[in-house]
Protein backbone atom coordinates (compact mmCIF):
# COMPACT_ATOMS: atom_id res chain seq x y z
CA UNK A 1 0.00 0.00 0.00
CA UNK A 2 1.22 3.54 -0.85
CA UNK A 3 2.78 5.02 2.37
CA UNK A 4 0.86 8.33 1.81
CA UNK A 5 -2.33 6.50 2.11
CA UNK A 6 -1.43 4.76 5.24
CA UNK A 7 -0.42 8.26 6.65
CA UNK A 8 -3.83 9.54 5.72
CA UNK A 9 -6.02 6.43 7.77
CA UNK A 10 -3.28 6.90 10.25
CA UNK A 11 -3.96 10.40 11.16
CA UNK A 12 -7.90 9.33 10.65
CA UNK A 13 -7.36 6.71 13.54
CA UNK A 14 -5.82 8.98 15.81
CA UNK A 15 -8.19 11.91 15.45
CA UNK A 16 -11.10 9.55 15.11
CA UNK A 17 -10.46 7.72 18.06
CA UNK A 18 -9.98 10.68 20.02
CA UNK A 19 -12.88 12.50 18.94
CA UNK A 20 -15.50 9.81 18.23
CA UNK A 21 -14.68 6.84 19.85
CA UNK A 22 -13.52 8.96 22.96
CA UNK A 23 -10.65 6.59 23.10
CA UNK A 24 -7.40 7.92 25.58
CA UNK A 25 -4.64 9.66 23.05
CA UNK A 26 -2.40 6.47 24.59
CA UNK A 27 -5.07 3.68 22.94
CA UNK A 28 -5.53 6.04 19.59
CA UNK A 29 -1.90 6.60 19.15
CA UNK A 30 -1.04 2.56 19.45
CA UNK A 31 -3.98 1.70 17.26
CA UNK A 32 -2.79 3.79 14.04
CA UNK A 33 0.37 2.76 14.73
CA UNK A 34 -0.43 -1.19 14.63
CA UNK A 35 -2.44 -0.20 11.75
CA UNK A 36 0.21 1.51 9.70
CA UNK A 37 2.77 -1.78 10.99
CA UNK A 38 -0.09 -4.06 9.52
CA UNK A 39 -0.27 -2.14 6.35
CA UNK A 40 3.28 -2.10 5.28
CA UNK A 41 4.20 -3.64 2.75
CA UNK A 42 7.35 -5.77 2.10
CA UNK A 43 9.33 -3.77 -0.21
CA UNK A 44 9.19 -0.94 2.27
CA UNK A 45 10.16 -2.69 5.65
CA UNK A 46 13.07 -4.17 2.83
CA UNK A 47 14.26 -0.73 1.73
CA UNK A 48 14.17 0.50 5.37
CA UNK A 49 15.87 -2.09 6.73
CA UNK A 50 18.75 -1.44 4.54
CA UNK A 51 18.96 1.70 5.42
CA UNK A 52 19.50 1.15 8.79
CA UNK A 53 21.76 -1.12 8.41
CA UNK A 54 23.97 0.84 6.49
CA UNK A 55 23.54 3.13 8.72
CA UNK A 56 24.36 0.99 12.03
CA UNK A 57 27.22 -0.37 9.84
CA UNK A 58 28.74 3.03 9.25
CA UNK A 59 28.14 3.77 13.32
CA UNK A 60 30.04 1.31 13.92
CA UNK A 61 32.94 0.80 11.38
CA UNK A 62 33.08 3.93 9.46
CA UNK A 63 32.40 4.94 6.43
CA UNK A 64 35.05 3.81 4.38
CA UNK A 65 38.42 1.15 5.16
CA UNK A 66 40.61 1.49 7.56
CA UNK A 67 44.67 1.15 6.87
CA UNK A 68 44.62 -2.86 7.51
CA UNK A 69 41.33 -3.20 5.28
CA UNK A 70 40.75 -3.01 1.58
CA UNK A 71 37.80 -1.26 -0.11
CA UNK A 72 36.74 -4.11 -1.18
CA UNK A 73 36.60 -6.80 2.14
CA UNK A 74 34.87 -3.41 3.40
CA UNK A 75 31.98 -3.61 1.33
CA UNK A 76 32.05 -7.64 1.61
CA UNK A 77 31.84 -7.20 5.26
CA UNK A 78 29.28 -4.61 5.04
CA UNK A 79 27.03 -6.54 2.44
CA UNK A 80 27.16 -9.35 5.00
CA UNK A 81 26.22 -7.52 7.59
CA UNK A 82 23.39 -5.52 6.17
CA UNK A 83 21.83 -9.08 4.36
CA UNK A 84 22.50 -10.53 7.99
CA UNK A 85 20.34 -7.32 9.51
CA UNK A 86 17.58 -7.37 7.00
CA UNK A 87 17.07 -11.11 8.09
CA UNK A 88 16.70 -10.58 11.29
CA UNK A 89 14.61 -7.33 10.69
CA UNK A 90 12.35 -8.97 8.48
CA UNK A 91 11.66 -11.67 10.94
CA UNK A 92 9.44 -9.28 13.45
CA UNK A 93 5.99 -9.00 13.56
CA UNK A 94 4.38 -5.87 13.49
CA UNK A 95 3.56 -5.49 17.04
CA UNK A 96 7.19 -5.92 18.06
CA UNK A 97 7.98 -3.18 15.59
CA UNK A 98 5.90 -1.06 17.15
CA UNK A 99 7.08 -2.41 20.43
CA UNK A 100 10.46 -1.83 19.40
CA UNK A 101 9.55 2.61 18.85
CA UNK A 102 7.58 2.11 21.62
CA UNK A 103 10.62 1.60 24.03
CA UNK A 104 12.89 3.55 21.88
CA UNK A 105 11.48 6.47 22.95
CA UNK A 106 10.40 5.88 26.55
CA UNK A 107 14.19 5.23 26.50
CA UNK A 108 15.00 8.50 25.59
CA UNK A 109 12.52 11.28 26.91
CA UNK A 110 10.87 8.57 29.89
CA UNK A 111 13.52 9.75 32.66
CA UNK A 112 13.48 13.58 31.84
CA UNK A 113 9.09 13.82 31.43
CA UNK A 114 9.44 11.44 35.15
CA UNK A 115 12.07 14.27 36.73
CA UNK A 116 10.15 17.53 34.91
CA UNK A 117 7.15 16.02 37.01
CA UNK A 118 8.58 15.73 39.84
CA UNK A 119 10.31 19.35 40.03
CA UNK A 120 7.02 21.04 39.19
CA UNK A 121 5.14 19.10 41.97
CA UNK A 122 7.46 19.99 44.15
CA UNK A 123 8.26 23.71 42.92
CA UNK A 124 4.21 24.15 43.41
CA UNK A 125 4.56 22.27 46.76
CA UNK A 126 7.61 24.29 48.62
CA UNK A 127 6.30 27.47 47.33
CA UNK A 128 9.11 27.52 44.97
CA UNK A 129 6.81 28.72 42.12
CA UNK A 130 4.96 31.17 44.32
CA UNK A 131 7.88 32.58 45.27
CA UNK A 132 8.70 33.52 41.52
CA UNK A 133 5.48 35.31 40.58
CA UNK A 134 5.74 36.91 43.71
CA UNK A 135 9.32 38.53 42.99
CA UNK A 136 7.47 38.94 39.30
CA UNK A 137 4.83 40.56 40.34
CA UNK A 138 6.80 43.05 43.18
CA UNK A 139 10.04 43.81 40.37
CA UNK A 140 7.34 44.64 37.50
CA UNK A 141 4.56 46.64 39.63
CA UNK A 142 0.86 46.63 39.44
CA UNK A 143 1.16 48.57 36.59
CA UNK A 144 3.00 46.07 34.64
CA UNK A 145 1.40 42.82 35.73
CA UNK A 146 0.45 41.61 32.26
CA UNK A 147 4.08 41.50 31.97
CA UNK A 148 4.95 39.63 35.12
CA UNK A 149 1.96 37.37 34.37
CA UNK A 150 3.33 36.34 31.10
CA UNK A 151 6.78 36.09 32.77
CA UNK A 152 5.85 33.88 35.32
CA UNK A 153 3.83 31.49 33.23
CA UNK A 154 6.34 31.25 30.41
CA UNK A 155 8.96 30.43 33.30
CA UNK A 156 6.72 28.06 34.91
CA UNK A 157 5.53 26.24 32.30
CA UNK A 158 9.21 24.85 31.33
CA UNK A 159 9.13 22.22 34.21
CA UNK A 160 5.50 22.50 35.05
CA UNK A 161 3.06 21.23 32.61
CA UNK A 162 0.42 24.29 31.96
CA UNK A 163 -2.19 23.28 33.30
CA UNK A 164 -0.89 23.33 36.95
CA UNK A 165 1.05 26.32 36.09
CA UNK A 166 -2.51 28.52 35.33
CA UNK A 167 -4.52 26.39 38.39
CA UNK A 168 -1.30 28.15 40.13
CA UNK A 169 -1.52 31.70 38.87
CA UNK A 170 -5.34 32.16 38.54
CA UNK A 171 -5.79 33.04 42.64
CA UNK A 172 -3.16 36.06 42.12
CA UNK A 173 -4.96 36.97 38.82
CA UNK A 174 -7.70 37.31 41.07
CA UNK A 175 -6.37 39.02 44.00
CA UNK A 176 -4.37 41.43 41.65
CA UNK A 177 -7.93 42.42 39.88
CA UNK A 178 -9.37 42.86 43.21
CA UNK A 179 -6.83 45.50 44.26
CA UNK A 180 -6.66 46.84 41.12
CA UNK A 181 -10.32 46.55 39.99
CA UNK A 182 -10.07 46.32 36.25
CA UNK A 183 -7.85 44.45 33.76
CA UNK A 184 -8.97 40.52 35.15
CA UNK A 185 -9.23 40.07 30.97
CA UNK A 186 -5.62 41.06 30.63
CA UNK A 187 -4.15 38.94 33.56
CA UNK A 188 -6.44 35.92 32.78
CA UNK A 189 -4.61 36.03 28.72
CA UNK A 190 -1.33 36.81 30.06
CA UNK A 191 -0.73 33.60 32.06
CA UNK A 192 -1.66 31.95 29.08
CA UNK A 193 0.35 34.05 26.36
CA UNK A 194 3.01 32.56 28.59
CA UNK A 195 2.60 29.45 29.65
CA UNK A 196 0.87 27.85 26.74
CA UNK A 197 4.37 29.07 24.43
CA UNK A 198 6.68 27.64 26.44
CA UNK A 199 4.45 24.52 26.78
CA UNK A 200 4.94 23.99 22.82
CA UNK A 201 8.09 25.08 22.61
CA UNK A 202 10.54 24.81 25.54
CA UNK A 203 11.40 20.94 26.94
CA UNK A 204 11.47 19.69 29.08
CA UNK A 205 7.44 19.90 28.49
CA UNK A 206 6.62 16.47 26.49
CA UNK A 207 5.70 18.12 23.06
CA UNK A 208 8.79 20.27 22.27
CA UNK A 209 11.22 17.02 23.85
CA UNK A 210 9.66 14.17 21.55
CA UNK A 211 10.10 16.84 18.36
CA UNK A 212 13.22 17.56 19.10
CA UNK A 213 13.99 13.64 19.59
CA UNK A 214 12.25 12.95 16.43
CA UNK A 215 14.37 15.12 14.86
CA UNK A 216 17.35 14.93 16.13
CA UNK A 217 17.96 18.17 17.59
CA UNK A 218 19.86 19.01 20.42
CA UNK A 219 17.95 19.77 24.05
CA UNK A 220 20.06 23.12 24.29
CA UNK A 221 18.87 23.72 20.76
CA UNK A 222 15.92 23.60 21.28
CA UNK A 223 15.60 25.50 24.63
CA UNK A 224 17.13 28.34 23.14
CA UNK A 225 15.51 28.63 19.90
CA UNK A 226 12.33 27.82 21.88
CA UNK A 227 12.98 30.29 24.34
CA UNK A 228 13.53 33.03 21.34
CA UNK A 229 10.56 32.22 19.20
CA UNK A 230 8.06 31.41 22.26
CA UNK A 231 8.88 34.96 23.96
CA UNK A 232 8.11 36.28 20.24
CA UNK A 233 4.76 34.99 20.53
CA UNK A 234 4.29 35.62 24.06
CA UNK A 235 4.60 39.00 23.69
CA UNK A 236 2.64 39.24 20.65
CA UNK A 237 -0.09 37.48 22.70
CA UNK A 238 0.22 40.06 25.21
CA UNK A 239 -0.54 42.53 22.89
CA UNK A 240 -3.41 41.31 21.56
CA UNK A 241 -4.52 40.60 25.17
CA UNK A 242 -4.11 44.71 26.30
CA UNK A 243 -6.00 45.75 23.13
CA UNK A 244 -8.50 42.63 23.83
CA UNK A 245 -8.62 44.03 27.35
CA UNK A 246 -10.54 47.14 26.54
CA UNK A 247 -12.79 45.73 24.61
CA UNK A 248 -14.49 43.50 26.84
CA UNK A 249 -14.63 42.82 30.50
CA UNK A 250 -14.83 39.61 32.44
CA UNK A 251 -15.90 40.07 36.16
CA UNK A 252 -14.98 37.93 38.74
CA UNK A 253 -17.29 35.14 39.40
CA UNK A 254 -16.98 31.77 41.66
CA UNK A 255 -15.26 28.92 40.24
CA UNK A 256 -15.46 26.46 42.94
CA UNK A 257 -12.31 23.37 42.58
CA UNK A 258 -10.66 22.07 45.41
CA UNK A 259 -7.07 22.39 44.08
CA UNK A 260 -8.15 25.72 43.68
CA UNK A 261 -8.65 25.82 47.04
CA UNK A 262 -5.24 24.44 48.13
CA UNK A 263 -3.34 26.74 45.62
CA UNK A 264 -5.52 29.77 47.09
CA UNK A 265 -4.12 28.81 50.66
CA UNK A 266 -0.70 28.71 49.30
CA UNK A 267 -0.96 32.38 48.38
CA UNK A 268 -2.05 33.69 51.58
CA UNK A 269 1.36 32.40 52.84
CA UNK A 270 3.62 35.29 54.22
CA UNK A 271 6.91 35.86 51.86
CA UNK A 272 9.23 34.27 55.13
CA UNK A 273 7.37 31.37 54.27
CA UNK A 274 8.75 30.50 51.03
CA UNK A 275 11.82 29.78 49.73
CA UNK A 276 14.44 32.04 48.16
CA UNK A 277 14.23 33.70 44.93
CA UNK A 278 17.30 32.11 44.18
CA UNK A 279 16.38 28.57 45.00
CA UNK A 280 13.59 28.52 43.59
CA UNK A 281 14.93 29.16 40.31
CA UNK A 282 17.42 26.74 40.71
CA UNK A 283 15.50 23.97 39.52
CA UNK A 284 14.92 25.84 35.96
CA UNK A 285 18.41 27.71 35.66
CA UNK A 286 20.81 24.15 36.57
CA UNK A 287 20.12 21.77 33.77
CA UNK A 288 19.82 24.61 31.18
CA UNK A 289 23.27 25.72 32.15
CA UNK A 290 24.76 22.04 32.85
CA UNK A 291 23.26 21.59 29.41
CA UNK A 292 24.97 24.15 28.02
CA UNK A 293 28.12 23.49 29.66
CA UNK A 294 28.15 20.47 28.53
CA UNK A 295 27.38 21.62 24.84
CA UNK A 296 30.36 24.05 24.93
CA UNK A 297 32.53 21.75 26.44
CA UNK A 298 32.26 19.76 23.31
CA UNK A 299 32.74 22.77 20.87
CA UNK A 300 35.69 23.84 22.32
CA UNK A 301 37.31 20.84 22.08
CA UNK A 302 36.52 20.26 18.92
CA UNK A 303 37.87 23.69 17.66
CA UNK A 304 41.09 23.75 20.12
CA UNK A 305 44.32 25.02 18.26
CA UNK A 306 45.97 26.05 21.30
CA UNK A 307 48.74 23.90 23.02
CA UNK A 308 49.33 21.35 24.56
CA UNK A 309 48.63 22.71 27.86
CA UNK A 310 45.05 23.51 26.75
CA UNK A 311 44.77 20.25 25.50
CA UNK A 312 45.26 18.41 28.68
CA UNK A 313 43.33 20.76 30.75
CA UNK A 314 40.21 19.98 28.74
CA UNK A 315 40.75 16.42 28.49
CA UNK A 316 40.63 16.81 33.09
CA UNK A 317 37.24 18.50 33.00
CA UNK A 318 35.56 17.10 30.07
CA UNK A 319 34.37 13.92 31.51
CA UNK A 320 32.98 15.52 34.22
CA UNK A 321 31.25 18.03 32.20
CA UNK A 322 29.63 15.43 30.02
CA UNK A 323 28.64 13.79 33.06
CA UNK A 324 26.62 16.41 35.02
CA UNK A 325 25.69 18.01 31.30
CA UNK A 326 23.78 14.30 30.40
CA UNK A 327 20.46 15.52 30.22
CA UNK A 328 19.33 13.03 32.34
CA UNK A 329 21.64 13.15 35.00
CA UNK A 330 20.82 17.66 34.73
CA UNK A 331 17.06 16.95 35.24
CA UNK A 332 17.64 14.36 38.19
CA UNK A 333 20.06 16.94 39.73
CA UNK A 334 17.70 19.72 39.37
CA UNK A 335 14.84 17.05 40.95
CA UNK A 336 17.05 16.40 43.87
CA UNK A 337 17.04 19.96 44.28
CA UNK A 338 13.61 20.58 43.86
CA UNK A 339 12.71 17.99 46.56
CA UNK A 340 15.28 19.15 49.08
CA UNK A 341 13.76 22.40 48.82
CA UNK A 342 10.60 21.01 49.49
CA UNK A 343 11.55 18.71 52.35
CA UNK A 344 13.55 21.64 54.05
CA UNK A 345 9.80 23.49 53.95
CA UNK A 346 7.98 23.51 57.75
CA UNK A 347 5.13 21.16 58.11
CA UNK A 348 6.49 19.04 55.36
CA UNK A 349 8.00 15.49 56.52
CA UNK A 350 9.16 12.76 54.52
CA UNK A 351 5.92 11.01 54.24
CA UNK A 352 4.11 14.01 52.43
CA UNK A 353 6.95 14.12 50.15
CA UNK A 354 6.65 10.60 48.93
CA UNK A 355 2.55 11.52 48.33
CA UNK A 356 3.37 14.70 46.32
CA UNK A 357 6.03 12.61 44.57
CA UNK A 358 3.68 9.45 43.77
CA UNK A 359 1.02 11.79 42.60
CA UNK A 360 3.95 13.42 40.09
CA UNK A 361 5.04 10.97 38.41
CA UNK A 362 1.39 9.23 38.13
CA UNK A 363 0.46 11.91 36.10
CA UNK A 364 4.13 11.97 34.68
CA UNK A 365 3.29 8.35 33.79
CA UNK A 366 0.48 8.92 31.52
CA UNK A 367 2.14 11.70 29.57
CA UNK A 368 4.99 8.99 29.20
CA UNK A 369 2.72 6.36 28.03
CA UNK A 370 1.19 9.05 25.32
CA UNK A 371 4.79 10.09 24.08
CA UNK A 372 5.93 6.61 24.01
CA UNK A 373 2.73 5.62 22.12
CA UNK A 374 3.89 8.49 19.45
CA UNK A 375 7.17 6.96 19.13
CA UNK A 376 5.78 3.41 18.29
CA UNK A 377 3.51 5.21 15.97
CA UNK A 378 6.58 7.29 14.03
CA UNK A 379 8.53 4.25 13.67
CA UNK A 380 5.79 2.66 11.89
CA UNK A 381 5.64 5.48 10.06
CA UNK A 382 8.47 5.65 8.87
CA UNK A 383 8.22 2.07 7.93
CA UNK A 384 6.04 2.43 5.18
CA UNK A 385 8.11 4.34 3.20
CA UNK A 386 7.50 8.03 3.52
CA UNK A 387 10.75 8.81 3.34
CA UNK A 388 11.39 7.49 0.05
CA UNK A 389 7.76 9.74 -0.97
CA UNK A 390 9.53 12.55 0.69
CA UNK A 391 12.42 12.52 -0.78
CA UNK A 392 11.90 11.75 -4.25
CA UNK A 393 9.26 14.86 -4.34
CA UNK A 394 12.58 16.57 -5.31
CA UNK A 395 14.28 20.20 -4.14
CA UNK A 396 10.75 21.62 -3.98
CA UNK A 397 10.26 19.81 -0.66
CA UNK A 398 13.08 21.32 1.69
CA UNK A 399 12.09 25.05 1.42
CA UNK A 400 10.56 27.56 3.84
CA UNK A 401 7.23 25.94 2.23
CA UNK A 402 8.06 22.69 3.96
CA UNK A 403 7.83 24.54 7.55
CA UNK A 404 4.37 26.48 6.69
CA UNK A 405 3.20 22.68 5.83
CA UNK A 406 4.36 21.10 8.80
CA UNK A 407 2.76 23.79 10.61
CA UNK A 408 -0.45 23.40 8.74
CA UNK A 409 -0.83 19.83 9.36
CA UNK A 410 0.01 20.51 12.89
CA UNK A 411 -2.71 23.32 13.40
CA UNK A 412 -4.99 20.95 11.72
CA UNK A 413 -4.92 17.91 13.65
CA UNK A 414 -4.69 19.88 16.81
CA UNK A 415 -7.71 22.21 15.92
CA UNK A 416 -9.75 18.54 15.26
CA UNK A 417 -8.69 16.52 18.51
CA UNK A 418 -7.67 19.48 20.75
CA UNK A 419 -4.53 17.73 22.35
CA UNK A 420 -1.49 20.20 20.95
CA UNK A 421 0.95 17.08 22.32
CA UNK A 422 -0.57 14.44 20.49
CA UNK A 423 -0.76 16.99 17.07
CA UNK A 424 2.90 17.33 17.21
CA UNK A 425 3.41 13.87 18.20
CA UNK A 426 1.77 13.44 15.09
CA UNK A 427 3.24 15.81 12.54
CA UNK A 428 7.22 14.94 13.63
CA UNK A 429 6.35 11.61 12.63
CA UNK A 430 5.98 12.61 9.17
CA UNK A 431 8.30 15.17 9.13
CA UNK A 432 11.27 12.84 10.42
CA UNK A 433 12.97 11.43 7.80
CA UNK A 434 13.38 15.22 6.45
CA UNK A 435 15.32 16.58 9.45
CA UNK A 436 17.05 13.23 9.96
CA UNK A 437 18.45 13.88 6.47
CA UNK A 438 20.53 17.20 6.51
CA UNK A 439 21.08 17.49 3.11
CA UNK A 440 17.45 17.49 2.49
CA UNK A 441 17.02 20.76 4.90
CA UNK A 442 18.32 24.20 3.73
CA UNK A 443 18.09 25.35 7.01
CA UNK A 444 18.53 23.74 10.76
CA UNK A 445 15.73 20.84 11.66
CA UNK A 446 15.75 22.87 15.18
CA UNK A 447 13.52 25.55 12.41
CA UNK A 448 11.02 22.64 11.50
CA UNK A 449 10.64 21.58 15.10
CA UNK A 450 9.81 24.98 16.12
CA UNK A 451 7.16 24.96 13.08
CA UNK A 452 5.63 22.34 14.71
CA UNK A 453 5.52 23.45 17.84
CA UNK A 454 3.96 26.82 16.86
CA UNK A 455 1.08 24.40 14.51
CA UNK A 456 0.05 23.26 17.80
CA UNK A 457 -1.50 26.65 19.05
CA UNK A 458 -3.94 27.88 16.84
CA UNK A 459 -7.13 26.52 17.59
CA UNK A 460 -7.87 26.68 20.55
CA UNK A 461 -11.44 26.10 21.56
CA UNK A 462 -13.60 23.43 22.86
CA UNK A 463 -12.18 20.56 21.73
CA UNK A 464 -9.16 21.70 23.73
CA UNK A 465 -9.02 20.46 27.60
CA UNK A 466 -7.02 22.90 28.53
CA UNK A 467 -9.41 26.19 26.66
CA UNK A 468 -11.71 24.16 29.61
CA UNK A 469 -9.44 24.58 32.54
CA UNK A 470 -8.86 28.12 31.74
CA UNK A 471 -12.56 28.44 31.61
CA UNK A 472 -13.84 27.41 34.53
CA UNK A 473 -11.03 28.30 36.80
CA UNK A 474 -11.16 32.05 35.66
CA UNK A 475 -15.01 31.78 35.75
CA UNK A 476 -15.07 32.97 32.14
CA UNK A 477 -17.97 31.47 29.86
CA UNK A 478 -17.03 29.80 26.64
CA UNK A 479 -18.42 33.00 24.89
CA UNK A 480 -15.98 35.04 26.42
CA UNK A 481 -13.52 32.49 25.58
CA UNK A 482 -13.89 31.90 21.83
CA UNK A 483 -13.55 35.96 22.23
CA UNK A 484 -10.36 36.26 24.19
CA UNK A 485 -8.22 32.45 24.36
CA UNK A 486 -9.01 31.47 20.90
CA UNK A 487 -8.52 33.90 18.74
CA UNK A 488 -5.20 34.91 20.73
CA UNK A 489 -4.15 31.07 20.06
CA UNK A 490 -4.14 32.25 16.53
CA UNK A 491 -1.93 35.40 16.95
CA UNK A 492 0.80 33.44 18.42
CA UNK A 493 0.90 30.44 16.23
CA UNK A 494 0.78 32.47 12.99
CA UNK A 495 3.73 35.12 14.83
CA UNK A 496 5.48 32.57 15.89
CA UNK A 497 5.42 31.10 12.75
CA UNK A 498 6.65 34.14 10.75
CA UNK A 499 9.51 34.19 13.04
CA UNK A 500 10.71 30.87 12.78
CA UNK A 501 10.58 31.15 8.94
CA UNK A 502 12.61 34.72 9.57
CA UNK A 503 15.00 32.77 11.62
CA UNK A 504 15.43 30.15 8.82
CA UNK A 505 15.69 32.53 6.44
CA UNK A 506 18.59 35.14 7.99
CA UNK A 507 19.67 32.18 10.36
CA UNK A 508 20.03 29.29 8.53
CA UNK A 509 22.83 27.52 10.87
CA UNK A 510 24.35 25.32 8.85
Amino acid sequence: MSPIIILIISIVLVVAGILVCKLHAFLALLLAALVAAFLTSESALDTYAVDEAEKSYTNLFGDGPDATTTQQEYERTKATYVAKYKTQFKKKSAMARVAEGFGSTCGKIGILIAMASIIGKCMLDSGSADRIVRTVLKRLGQKNAGVAFMGSGFLLSIPVFFDTVFYLMIPLAKATRIRVGKNYVLYIMAIVAGGSMAHSLVPPTPGPLIVAEEFNVSLISMIIAGCCVGLCSSVAGLTFAAWRNKTMEVPLRDSADAKLEDLEAQTQKDDSELPSFFVSLLPIILPVLLIAAATATDTYYKNLTGGQDSAQWIDSIKPVVKTLGDKNIALILAGVIAMATLISRPGTDRKKMATAIGGALASGGIIILITSAGGGFGSAIRQSGIKEVVAGSGGDVATLGTLVMAFSLTTLIRTAQGSSTVAMITVASIFAPLALEPELLPYHPVYLALAVGCGSKPIAWMADSGFWVICKMSGMTEAEGLRTITPMSIVMGIVGLIATLLGAMLFPLI
